[in-house]
């Protein structure tokens, strides 16, 4: 899922205003996407939007933006999944009744939804696992107070504020020197079912283009050069922003470091071409990632 810039407008400036989660939640015109465990509900290729009244069991709230015609949209974080809510995992094994809403995560809903809906998936999706997973001052374990529309949570017991955070990761895709061939790396959580580009998270005091360089020699063991910045994508699981990256390999020796990749592989074009079409001789990333957006990339670059 490769969000479009700017699509979604946040309503920064209605954070500050009194009252302001009060007021919207008392209008009966304002929408709420629900969401739970990390997913919210999706119909017919778009979010589920509710009225205020029709929430059960939220604890936490928060103001998503405006939607595309300039209704404001709240985000309600519940603890239980609705009644009327099908489990993911019945469908499509159990068909879902053709007016029922669905669970979905930003993976599940990759080949799905696109413009402000993927947009505010994510948003809502790491805005609701902030809320939940960060009620404590990390500082002196005090309960916080939301403020900002919840968008910042402040301690009054040490009077630190907190925002949500961001963790910088690079993704990269390596082609040979002849841009003929791509290396990709077999993770070890897949067990070899799957390839993939590389990543990594940034260190403390590095910069991307080091970071790059690292992850890619420890992963590898190649060095790279030609290091270019492609594009980018929010990550909310659980609050990573993946910064893609190509690059190509100064020589073709790969080597896997045996614990965070068991394998690694140069496919030439012809090999990917395959992959993406489900045909083997590896699996790819699926279609709600950057990884394959980069892969796709440099596939179609002399095709």
């Amino acid at each position: 899922m490769i969000v479009e810039p700017g699509l979604l407008d946040r309503a920064g400036e209605l954070r500050a205003e009194p009252g302001i989660l009060d007021r919207l939640r008392a209008d009966a015109t304002t929408r709420v996407i629900v969401a739970h465990d990390r997913r919210a509900r999706m119909r017919d290729a778009a979010l589920v939007r509710i009225a205020p009244a029709d929430v059960v069991g939220a604890r936490d709230w928060a103001l998503l933006g405006r939607d595309s015609d300039g209704t404001p949209v709240l985000l309600a974080v519940v603890e239980d999944a609705p009644a009327d809510t099908v489990s993911l995992d019945a469908v499509p094994a159990d068909p879902a009744p053709v007016d029922a809403a669905v669970w979905s995560s930003v993976r599940d809903a990759g080949g799905v939804l696109a413009g402000v809906e993927a947009e505010l998936l994510i948003e809502a999706v790491a805005l609701s696992d902030w809320l939940t997973g960060f009620r404590f001052c990390p500082a002196c374990g005090s309960e916080t107070e939301l403020r900002q529309a919840g968008w910042s949570r402040h301690c009054p017991s040490c009077g630190r504020e907190h925002f949500p955070r961001t963790d910088p990761a690079v993704i990269v895709a390596i082609e040979s020197a002849d841009g003929e061939r791509l290396l990709l790396g077999a993770n070890a959580t897949w067990q070899g079912r799957m390839y993939s580009t590389f990543a990594g998270f940034l260190e403390a005091g590095e910069s991307l283009e080091t970071t790059v360089h690292r992850e890619i020699f420890e992963e590898a063991g190649v060095r790279l050069k030609d290091v270019r910045y492609v594009s980018s994508q929010p990550w909310p699981y659980p609050r990573s922003l993946m910064l893609g990256f190509r690059a190509t390999a100064v020589d073709e020796h790969a080597v896997a470091d045996g614990e965070e990749i068991i394998d690694v592989r140069w496919l030439t074009r012809a090999e990917i071409a395959t992959a993406l079409r489900g045909e083997g001789p590896v699996g790819l990333p699926g279609p709600s990632s950057i990884a394959r957006a980069l892969i796709v990339d440099w596939f179609e670059e002399r095709v």
